[in-house]
């Protein structure tokens, strides 16, 4: 009985411990944040817009709806993150989950 209640015990924590890898070790996405303005919003949206290729929120992209600014910078925002590594949080917040939706695919 000590036997089986050790191997069942280490079992769940072989199997807790590739869980808990695979979440620290899962994906981050970098989004606007819920308070963040709309006007600085529009004011990243065009700096990075600018700077990185943000064919996919233009009309006819994949996520262009829903047609919003908090939208678009979202995408814009991640762009630059999964590119640079760039997360300001004066106006993004990072994310553990996928903000894709539909087809538009965060990268």
């Amino acid at each position: 009985m000590a036997r089986l209640t050790f191997s069942l015990c280490f079992i769940g924590f072989f199997f807790c411990l590739i869980m808990c890898t695979n979440s620290v070790q899962g994906k981050t996405w970098c989004v606007a944040q819920s308070q963040a303005t709309e006007p600085k919003l529009q004011q990243v949206l065009d700096y990075l817009c600018g700077q990185l290729d943000c064919k996919e929120i233009q009309p006819r992209g994949s996520c262009f709806n829903p047609n919003t600014v908090r939208n678009h910078a979202s995408y814009a925002i991640d762009l630059n993150f999964q590119i640079n590594g760039v997360c300001d949080i004066s106006y993004a917040t990072p994310a553990v989950t996928d903000p894709s939706f539909g087809t538009c695919v965060y990268q």
